[in-house]
């Protein structure tokens, strides 16, 4: 029995190198970054507001506990998740957290800041979509936008909306997404399109949420980081 005791704490361990490797706020953004596709070192450290070193050893450790993949280009590296299951699990993490840790709610809310007035189900957008009822705004950075995003969409990044606003129809309903749904900014561009008279609603999820349902993807060549 105390062989079996030891062996069965080895296998524990070896789930807890996992847990230990999630145990960083930037290390699970650095996962939510790759949800939106493939990346640099140096793009992932510019996204996550990391020096190069830094980011690097991040994704060292995430490496090292499976849930990242690499390739070479050159001298680049560029990362990705290693399987949707990586994503379904930091899907299930957040929710898990949002569930059951107090702090989640206040730290949520003060980062994304008011809830939208209106928000759209993947289910409603589809519908309305077909039926050409709404027109779907992508506000994430062009390259994730070109990496993969909802057909149809169209690409405007939040930091080009004021001055691109004219573009978007006044009497059409303009369903925004982003990144997934703890995105902030899916949040500010609805804001900022409610206060430029246009009629904005927020996907109740993104593209990470949109991904792991099997939903069709469109791509563009706008040349990717």
């Amino acid at each position: 029995m105390e062989g079996k005791r030891a062996t069965k704490t080895a296998l524990y361990d070896a789930f807890a190198a996992s847990g230990k490797a999630l145990a960083s706020g930037k290390r699970l953004e650095l996962l939510d970054l790759l949800g939106q596709g493939e990346r640099t070192v140096e793009a992932l450290a510019k996204a996550a507001g990391l020096n190069l070193t830094t980011a690097s050893a991040h994704l060292q450790t995430l490496k090292q506990a499976g849930f990242v993949a690499t390739r070479r280009d050159g001298v680049r590296i560029h990362y990705r998740l290693a399987g949707a299951d990586v994503a379904q699990l930091l899907v299930l993490l957040r929710k898990v957290a949002e569930t059951h840790q107090a702090a989640v709610a206040p730290a949520r809310d003060a980062y994304l800041g008011p809830a939208a007035d209106s928000e759209l189900s993947r289910e409603e957008l589809i519908a309305r979509s077909d039926a050409g009822a709404v027109l779907v705004l992508d506000v994430r950075p062009a390259e994730e936008y070109a990496a993969g995003h909802i057909p149809g969409a169209v690409s405007i990044p939040v930091a080009e909306l004021p001055q691109r606003v004219a573009e978007l129809p006044v009497d059409t309903d303009i369903v925004v997404y982003c990144r997934g749904a703890y995105c902030a900014l899916a949040y500010d561009a609805v804001r900022l399109l409610n206060d430029y008279g246009r009629r904005g609603i927020r996907l109740h999820d993104g593209m990470l949420e949109w991904r792991l349902a099997d939903l069709p993807v469109d791509t563009a060549d706008l040349g990717l980081v």
